[in-house]
């Protein structure tokens, strides 16, 4: 017979390692030189002025010059550059508000299929650079454009040619390094180097740690190919939230890091960069995912900076709110246990008793972290009710579970709540257990459909469904089901799960830990799946 004393102690075992977790995962890092630093402006930084709904995926969008003069004057303490990318939207009104600011401005021409819009960015581009000769220093024609495959590469040519005999200042292309190394012809047609090296990005990403170095080669390859021509890194950065690609991971102190060093080696090495970017875009988040919208050093909302010089740098900048949620909800696991033998006393044993404590660990740990990530994952209010369901669902699962185990009872099947007659509960507590887990494996399973078929702007949600799938399986093991059939809806989604568990872990690679632990989590899924019993 376990005492009263064997759960204390379980509990207070618990409690001390999600303080210990969450301790180790708030430590903040304190870098040798801040990211941005009015004290050290940095040569060039990307703006782009859109706020909270603005986008310029949409014409009716309209930027105002006072929120543009406001972003002018931050940025003006850091930088006394700017590079735009387009002239409609109202971004046409920057270059004179950046004349009152102080700021150069490296003036961008968007171009897409649409020849009629092109004509009209370029008229208007030409247009600033005779009205501003003091503050437009340059002119991109063209961002990206080969990549996407807009333009041909003649008519590229062909296009910054005739800007270049209409304007005074020098005209450039900017593109991936690729594409500059694949089109080399474009040798002649620009006055200089405009070229964009995002480590995250490469098709074989590349970690943090490893980024200035890569920089720093592909700058030196770049000038190899075309001796004589001024390089500018036209876009360097790293996102600050995201899915991981191989090794190469979005957070806040790698974002930091990253651009920290690739500042210092433009000192050291004497070259021209510009940062990419001033200001989170959330509009991005709509057709890039989470990672497009984390590119900038301020944030989209409240334009503060992310990083102020002298303050350390955390993952989990509240991780002691998220300590406290996580005890919290460990106590509640293990009062949900001792209440259940309150109701039903019989005697459970050592083992569901461990069981109750590794749930309470699991939840108190990966609660913090889903939360977190829900608030910079969920895009729209179809992405905050998916999100915010799954996160509500994964935290009642191991309340429910440590009832569960307590009580002697098996996993629900969908049949309790979505059967006929006969095979559905009556019972209020299982019918929202049985709930809680339809939710966990209907969006589970999108996820993972998700990342197989659609997998570049996915994001893993390891820590909502790694609080789903212990507990889960938790229960599977101890009170198994040895009665019944196996349901056939189970079956087909525990054989969704393996599939994508091996496609997924295959494709992402063995680096990338965020891809291996959701993969964990889906075989979790799945065993449940198999195992229950109608």
């Amino acid at each position: 017979m376990v005492s009263l004393r064997t759960p204390l102690t379980l509990l207070l075992i618990s409690l001390g390692v999600i303080a210990a977790a969450w301790w180790w995962l708030g430590i903040p890092v304190k870098l040798v030189r801040a990211p941005i630093d009015a004290d050290d402006k940095v040569q060039c930084i990307s703006y782009a002025p859109f706020r909270n709904h603005q986008t310029s995926l949409s014409q009716a969008t309209q930027v105002t010059p006072e929120q543009i003069a406001e972003d002018l004057a931050q940025l003006a303490k850091i930088s006394d550059c700017i590079r735009t990318y387009a002239t409609d939207l109202g971004l046409d009104q920057i270059p004179g508000l950046a004349a009152k600011a102080g700021l150069k401005v490296i003036q961008g021409i968007f171009l897409d299929k649409d020849k009629q819009k092109n004509s009209a960015q370029i008229s208007a581009a030409i247009r600033l650079a005779r009205e501003y000769p003091e503050t437009i220093i340059a002119i991109v024609v063209g961002n990206e454009t080969l990549l996407r495959k807009d333009i041909t590469v003649a008519d590229l040519i062909a296009t910054i040619r005739s800007v270049k005999a209409q304007v005074n200042v020098p005209v450039t292309y900017a593109d991936v390094w690729e594409f500059w190394l694949s089109n080399r012809e474009l040798y002649d047609a620009v006055d200089f180097v405009t070229v964009h090296i995002l480590p995250y990005w490469e098709n074989v990403p590349i970690p943090a740690e490893s980024a200035a170095a890569h920089v720093d080669e592909i700058r030196r390859m770049i000038a190899a190919a075309f001796p004589g021509k001024d390089i500018l890194i036209g876009e360097i950065g790293w996102p600050s939230q995201g899915r991981m690609r191989e090794s190469a991971l979005p957070s806040p102190v790698n974002q930091a890091r990253v651009v920290s060093e690739i500042l210092a080696l433009a000192r050291r090495e004497n070259f021209r960069v510009n940062l990419f970017e001033a200001y989170d875009e959330g509009w991005k988040r709509e057709i890039e995912g989470t990672v497009g919208g984390s590119w900038g050093l301020f944030d989209s909302e409240r334009r503060a900076p992310k990083y102020p010089p002298g303050a350390p740098i955390s993952n989990f900048p509240v991780w002691r709110l998220q300590m406290c949620g996580g005890m919290a909800l460990a106590i509640l696991i293990f009062g949900a246990a001792w209440l259940t033998l309150r109701r039903r006393p019989r005697e459970p044993g050592l083992i569901p008793w461990l069981a109750v404590g590794l749930l309470a660990s699991t939840a108190g740990i990966m609660f913090g972290v889903a939360a977190q990530r829900m608030v910079y994952e969920s895009i729209g209010a179809g992405g905050w009710l998916l999100s915010g369901s799954l996160l509500i669902a994964a935290t009642a699962s191991p309340l429910f579970a440590a009832s569960a185990l307590m009580s002697g009872r098996t996993s629900p099947t969908f049949l309790e709540l979505l059967g006929p007659d006969g095979y559905r509960t009556e019972t209020p507590f299982t019918t929202l257990h049985t709930l809680g887990w339809t939710v966990i494996v209907v969006i589970g399973t999108a996820n993972a459909v998700g990342l197989v078929f659609d997998p570049r702007f996915v994001d893993f949600p390891f820590a909502a469904l790694t609080m789903a799938a212990v507990p889960s399986a938790a229960v599977t093991l101890l009170n198994p089901a040895n009665k019944g059939s196996r349901p056939i809806a189970e079956s087909i989604f525990a054989g969704v799960f393996v599939a994508a568990a091996i496609y997924v872990g295959i494709h992402e690679g063995p680096a990338n830990w965020q891809s291996l632990w959701t993969c964990a989590a889906y075989l979790m899924l799945a065993l449940t799946l198999w195992q229950v019993r109608a």
